[in-house]
């Protein structure tokens, strides 16, 4: 059996999502396939074999989708390597050979592979630093994500540090009782910092599994997110050595090459390490998952596909790309 033959083959017991998540994966990526869709006819339209034209209309359809320049090409490079082997390929193949490409493609990295919510066990609270510009979705992120973790059996605390606007504070209280929930806060204006330090001490005493720490979502000045950062991190860590045990930029994915732009500074500014891809549902740029994955080479962990509470999904890349190329 060929390497892509067994990525997509029924025995992957230990990669699939449930039928519910799957059918919510493929309603919630509707929009994106049927634009790409629709360009992909239009392109193959009256050809009957995989050529240099081809080839370009194909390279156009995938920056527009918002994959990215640089992951595009490399997804080009490839097909145009199955076409020198097998020397004819008919655009009826295309579809498949897509699929399989870009399978490899995030395959190369060991992410993407999860399909239920679940931390390592550390012995203390797990902590999660969440941050990302206003308006990607991040609030409403932490409060689906506490929810995931909570059905899952885990014990959530979550700590509202982003002091700088109430509306925050005020939301993500909403959130907290809405998923049932402790929620450490303080006044807006307070030091996050300190925020941060109360609800990990909370978290210790009262044994919690996972805490989710809410940040100021602006960029305007890179060096004082930085430094805002940096002090969040270093206060926790005297509550909980290793604190946080992952920093997650929430993006959205409506924005398409907006949020490349976004991850290129929240990484310049602090060491992210996953991701989450927020508001795919409502957009046909759904393609911006496949580039951020392969460029940023950080786990794209989460991603949002729908309204409901239960639509914040872990991102599973051999399902992502099934239910892509459906």
């Amino acid at each position: 059996m060929s390497f892509f033959k067994k990525i997509f083959s029924s025995d992957k017991k230990d990669q699939n999502l449930t039928e519910e998540a799957k059918q919510t994966l493929d309603k919630g990526l509707e929009k994106s396939k049927s634009s790409f869709f629709s360009k992909l006819s239009k392109a193959v339209a009256g050809k009957s074999k995989v050529d240099d034209e081809v080839l370009d209309n194909l390279e156009e359809i995938l920056v527009s989708s918002d994959v990215g320049v640089n992951t595009t090409l490399k997804i080009i490079e490839r097909i145009e390597k199955r076409v020198a082997n097998d020397k004819y390929l008919g655009t009826d193949e295309l579809n498949q050979i897509l699929r399989e490409e870009i399978a490899g493609l995030l395959s190369e990295t060991n992410q993407g592979n999860e399909t239920e919510f679940n931390v390592p066990k550390t012995g203390e609270p797990y902590v999660i630093m969440v941050v990302g510009v206003n308006g990607v979705g991040k609030t409403t992120t932490i409060g689906k994500l506490a929810s995931q973790y909570k059905k899952a059996g885990y014990t959530v605390v979550l700590g509202a540090a982003d002091t700088f606007r109430a509306a925050a504070i005020d939301q993500l209280q909403i959130w907290a009782d809405r998923v049932g929930v402790p929620i450490v806060k303080q006044q807006m204006g307070s030091d996050p910092a300190s925020v941060a330090f109360d609800t990990l001490e909370s978290a210790v005493k009262q044994n919690a599994d996972v805490v989710i720490i809410d940040t100021a979502g602006r960029l305007h000045n890179k060096v004082n997110l930085m430094n805002e950062l940096t002090k969040v991190k270093r206060v926790m860590q005297k509550v909980v050595t290793n604190a946080p045990h992952d920093v997650m930029l929430v993006l959205d994915g409506s924005t398409g090459q907006n949020a490349f732009e976004q991850a290129k500074q929240f990484t310049a500014a602090t060491e992210v390490t996953s991701l989450a891809v927020t508001k795919l549902d409502g957009t046909a740029k759904g393609g911006v998952v496949i580039g951020i994955s392969d460029q940023f080479q950080i786990p794209v962990k989460y991603i949002g596909v729908g309204e409901g509470i239960d639509d914040l999904q872990v991102f599973n890349k051999i399902e992502f790309v099934d239910s892509f190329f459906k």
